[in-house]
């Protein structure tokens, strides 16, 4: 959505780069899980629902089509990061580890992910 986005240009003007991935996983994570919906899919409760979406790629609009592996490429990547930037690892700091050029990958994706949804969006709805 504009004001979850809003939020994360937010924090990477505030340099919260961990909390810029961590966001962004979630924007994508419910874009997915909702054109998932869409189509009449109720998805799993995990967060990575990438690989659903490519099985059902075929009952999705043609516009959205190219866009489906760049997606589910995100989501898997960002599912990936999104432990490591809450809790960080063994010698590993989050804010050592998500420097801008990961935080600014995650926002991108995540706009990625909402201006695709819009394809899924009767005309004239808005959230």
């Amino acid at each position: 959505s504009g004001k979850r986005l809003l939020a994360l240009e937010l924090l990477m003007q505030q340099g919260a780069f961990p909390d810029v991935v961590r966001e962004a996983q979630e924007i994508v994570d419910l874009v997915l899980k909702g054109m998932l919906r869409a189509i009449g899919i109720d998805p799993p409760k995990w967060h990575d629902v990438g690989p659903i979406l490519l099985d059902h790629a075929a009952k999705l609009p043609p516009a959205l089509q190219p866009e489906l592996e760049p997606l589910a490429q995100a989501s898997r990547r960002l599912r990936r990061d999104r432990e490591a930037a809450f809790y960080g690892e063994i010698d590993l700091i989050p804010e050592q580890v998500f420097v801008r050029a990961a935080a600014q990958q995650a926002l991108d994706a995540a706009r990625h992910a909402v201006q695709c949804v819009q394809h899924l969006q009767p005309a004239g709805r808005t959230r």
